[in-house]
């Protein structure tokens, strides 16, 4: 074919796929510049109109079909699911986009990464990887462009089998997952795409991050990117908003606002580059993507440069499910035909007729494949292995910690772990640093990390730990700081809060916890280093604010998690809290809640003993299991303190106390797989550290009821175990007052410890303490339990 020819085939498009005016002139221009040659660039564009063409198709299909039929034919009645379901429109509207970032990958003989904000359309991905053969292991030999594969394909698709152990018994999701070639999110969370996107390539590396118009709504056209973005330490990150202007139920707000020319004065005015494509061509995908990267090259080789850069964003303007009957209509969203094919005449009509619009004979098909599949000769990568897909940095090197040594005055545990992350970043210069900070670094005791690292801004203020590199991104949105952290699997992370506005974080905590454990389910093991999130300010030691500031929730809910992805820790000085940390960055692909205190603490384990009861999951502090008559659990600093208070008085009248601190409660679970089987102390261990009909009694940082189900392994019914924790009562008070409001201090511990051995209460307490801990009396006669003690 001439290169006359090759344009006109082109020219002519494909199905429903037109090339516009603007679509030619620009690729025209691409035409003249292209490495590969103009007929090379036509025979590509002509290829993935095709398989753009084949792909809507199969979406199509996977939506409401149980079969495909190679030949074209219309499919009967029985050939129809009874309960189709698809996301349908936003993944028609992917196909073009996937497609066209596979054609730039061609034209240019590089493997960009790739990322899915809008998860749900994974039928797109799916389907075009089916169709090319770039499956991932578990879909190899499943799925593939044979009537057969393509047929196991749409039947599996929301089939919800499950299998006797009750996973899914099918490679295939409703979003994307690790079973989906190449995605690194599950992108099931709107939002969080467009707060990590700028924060993933490295240098060298180029990223198109995939947006939706519906997630504008969470968060405001990334406007992050522009001020965080940087070439010294990043590849390129292109954003490209598929732009169909409808959500579920009604318009997007851009469409009601203006479309595409409102969002591009709102674009630039927050730093962006904006230009618009047409969303339906897989040619304007192409240019889009690598006039981005032009724009983006043009800036980093100017000397001159100067911060925010003004980043190309990509706006693909669509309709929701184009090529497709109900295109257009808020339907679209999931089931765009009028009816069910499998019982309805004119809507089985309405799809066969679509079909056949889409339809590509499986030996054209075959040359469309062949023509994009030459990453052997190009000697690169397919694109399920693209850079961001195998993440794997180095381990960092680990400093051993400057252990606080016995007789050493109390320290704050945040210092502590302030003067060894520090010690971290400048021992692994080879990994990039991201610190996600709400607000208050140096508050919170990290003052050291904030000069070593410095805010990120484009202008630094003078006198301010501010640098245009700054490894701290700080913003007043939890959400934004902390994907800047999650985002950076290259590297070292940290997330610094309060405990109370973590839970600002938790979706995007919980979707990066989910999605790597499900790889481990998979035995793809993730192979990013840990991330930690200390949670600090906390809710006893944030007592001089409001009851807003006071809440325990992010613990208690990461706990809900499988134990091995999601870590919390609850360490009681600075030694257990940089043993605590230390472990974090030892691991790989998890998320780890630390709960630190920021007060100076006194010292209660030296450093062996941090570390062995970092790996253990729980240390005995005070006491002896043999003969013991009760045991006092401790999880938390400030619960530590006041069980040591409580073992003190009651061996005034001769009762004998173990008193252990547990670290983290999550190893002490009933394990509910086998891979959290193989996370959880074995019952040797849990025997040691809890002796069996040992009567206990448990404070907990967390809400009691919360951790007593946690800990069902070591709980011996009301009788015999008692927990005392955060019962949501807080307010403008002290440290004392949080503990006496809750019914957390000493003496309710030892009242506790009365009723399980059934001892009267006011042999062990004055009558003082007595009526404090009954609501009579008066509660500051518990702040020093040495001046009412009683004695045997």
């Amino acid at each position: 074919m001439t290169q006359a020819n090759s344009f006109q085939a082109w020219r002519e498009g494909f199905g429903p796929i037109v090339h516009s005016d603007e679509t030619v002139e620009r690729v025209r221009a691409l035409a003249a510049t292209t490495a590969l040659g103009e007929e090379a660039l036509y025979r590509t564009l002509i290829a993935a109109d095709r398989l753009a063409s084949a792909a809507m198709w199969t979406v199509v299909h996977m939506t409401y079909a149980r079969r495909v039929d190679l030949s074209g034919a219309p499919l009967p009645a029985d050939a129809f699911k009874t309960t189709p379901e698809g996301h349908t429109g936003g993944s028609l509207n992917m196909v073009p986009a996937f497609v066209g970032y596979l054609a730039a990958n061609v034209l240019s003989a590089t493997t960009r990464g790739w990322l899915m904000g809008q998860g749900h359309s994974v039928a797109a991905i799916e389907a075009v990887n089916s169709l090319t053969g770039d499956v991932s292991p578990p879909q190899r030999g499943r799925y593939d462009r044979s009537e057969a594969g393509l047929s196991r394909l749409v039947s599996d698709f929301y089939s919800y089998a499950i299998a006797a152990d009750g996973a899914a018994a099918v490679p295939l999701g409703s979003h994307a997952g690790p079973n989906t070639a190449g995605a690194i999110s599950e992108g099931g969370y709107l939002g969080f795409a467009e707060v990590q996107y700028a924060h993933m390539p490295l240098p060298g590396e180029s990223l198109v991050a995939f947006l939706s118009d519906g997630a504008f709504e969470e968060q405001r056209g990334s406007d992050w990117t522009p001020r965080w973005w940087r070439a010294e330490d990043s590849g390129f990150a292109i954003p490209v908003m598929i732009l169909n202007g409808r959500r579920i139920e009604e318009r997007a707000q851009i469409a009601q606002q203006g479309g595409a020319g409102w969002l591009a004065d709102h674009l630039r005015l927050n730093g962006f580059d904006p230009f618009t494509i047409d969303g339906r061509d897989p040619a304007a995908f192409v240019w889009g993507i690598l006039e981005a990267e032009q724009r983006l090259e043009r800036f980093t080789s100017d000397p001159a440069r100067q911060y925010p850069a003004p980043i190309p964003y990509v706006i693909a303007a669509s309709i929701k499910g184009f090529g497709f009957p109900g295109a257009g209509t808020n339907a679209a969203h999931n089931l765009p035909l009028s009816g069910n094919p499998a019982s309805d005449d004119a809507a089985r009509r309405e799809f066969n007729e679509g079909a056949a619009a889409l339809f590509v004979p499986p030996d054209e098909l075959t040359q469309a494949v062949q023509t994009l599949s030459i990453h052997g000769a190009q000697k690169r990568p397919p694109e399920s292995q693209h850079p961001l897909a195998l993440r794997r940095p180095q381990s960092p090197a680990l400093p051993d910690p400057h252990w606080t040594m016995a007789g050493d005055p109390p320290d704050c545990a945040m210092h502590a772990l302030d003067r060894w992350f520090v010690r971290l970043v400048d021992a692994n210069p080879e990994l990039r640093v991201r610190v996600g900070n709400p607000d208050e670094l140096r508050s919170n005791h990290m003052g050291a990390v904030l000069e070593r690292l410095r805010h990120r801004v484009n202008v630094p203020e003078p006198g301010v730990a501010d640098a245009i590199d700054g490894g701290v991104i700080t913003a007043l949105n939890e959400e934004a700081v902390a994907g800047a952290a999650l985002a950076n699997k290259a590297g070292l992370n940290l997330i610094v809060s309060y405990e109370a506005f973590a839970m600002k974080m938790l979706g995007g905590l919980r979707q990066e916890i989910v999605f790597a454990r499900r790889q481990r389910e998979i035995g793809h093991e993730p192979g990013w280093i840990s991330v930690p999130l200390i949670v600090t300010s906390h809710t006893w030691e944030n007592s001089k604010n409001e009851q807003s500031h006071q809440d325990p929730t992010i613990g208690e809910a990461l706990l809900g998690e499988m134990s091995d992805t999601a870590r919390v820790l609850f360490p009681v000085d600075s030694n257990s809290a940089v043993a605590a940390l230390r472990s974090v960055y030892q691991g790989r692909g998890q998320v780890a809640c630390v709960v630190v205190s920021k007060r100076d603490m006194p010292h209660r384990l030296d450093g062996d003993a941090a570390l062995r009861a970092v790996q253990a999951g729980a240390a005995h502090i005070e006491g002896a299991a043999a003969g013991a008559d009760v045991q006092l659990i401790a999880i938390g600093a400030y619960q530590l303190e006041e069980a040591l208070k409580a073992a003190r008085r009651l061996a005034d009248v001769g009762l004998r106390t173990l008193v252990t601190m547990l670290i983290e409660p999550g190893r002490f679970r009933a394990p509910r797989d086998p891979i959290e089987h193989s996370f959880v102390a074995g019952d040797a261990a849990l025997g040691e550290l809890f002796p069996p009909n040992l009567p206990r009694v448990i404070a907990t940082h967390t809400r009691p009821e919360p951790m007593l189900g946690l800990l069902r392994r070591l709980d011996g019914g009301p009788s015999a175990t008692v927990a005392h924790g955060y019962i949501s009562r807080g307010g403008t008070l002290d440290v004392a007052g949080m503990l006496f409001a809750n019914r957390t201090t000493w003496a309710h511990l030892v009242e506790s410890v009365a009723q399980l051995l059934n001892r009267p209460c006011d042999q062990i307490l004055s009558a003082a303490e007595c009526a404090a801990i009954d609501g009579r009396g008066d509660p500051h006669d518990l702040i020093n339990p040495s001046t009412n003690r009683k004695t045997a």
